[in-house]
């Protein structure tokens, strides 16, 4: 697999993915992040909800603890969160916390997604790309829940 030009939107959202594929060998559902600082990755998290019993362990949750304490801060403001699916409201919430700077993200989450909460819960500062490798974060996420059917 190609992982694109470094330092591209595509390249990261590819690392993100590798992290999703780890959270299906884990049979989590599959959700991958990376949050990136200086064209550098800083944080490398797939959800661990049902490895921690914790309903709030989702990947960017994990990937905002393990940035803010790489960076010995609190905020996130010069940092970009990718993450395979659109992020929930909870971790929205989060990302206004941290301060993130930009969420990107690749599938949509139209029943829980952050796209209709933006003015709600997001930084005003916090800059949205969607769509990034959509149809590769559709389909692991898809494929994931047929299974479970």
């Amino acid at each position: 697999m190609s992982l694109g030009q470094p330092h591209s939107h595509e390249y990261f959202m590819k690392q993100a993915l590798q992290q999703a594929h780890m959270a299906l060998e884990k049979d989590e559902v599959p959700v991958g992040a990376v949050i990136v600082y200086n064209n550098q990755i800083i944080a490398r998290a797939h959800n661990l909800t049902e490895t921690l019993n914790d309903p709030t362990a989702h990947a960017e949750m994990q990937a905002f603890t393990s940035a803010t304490e790489y960076l010995g801060g609190k905020y996130l403001q010069k940092a970009t969160l990718y993450v395979t699916l659109e992020p929930c409201a909870m971790c929205g919430g989060a990302s206004y916390w941290v301060q993130i700077g930009t969420i990107v993200y690749g599938a949509s989450d139209t029943k829980r997604g952050i796209s209709s909460l933006r003015n709600q819960i997001l930084h005003p500062k916090t800059e949205i790309i969607g769509g990034i490798l959509q149809q590769e974060c559709e389909e692991i996420i898809q494929n994931f829940f047929k299974q479970k059917r």
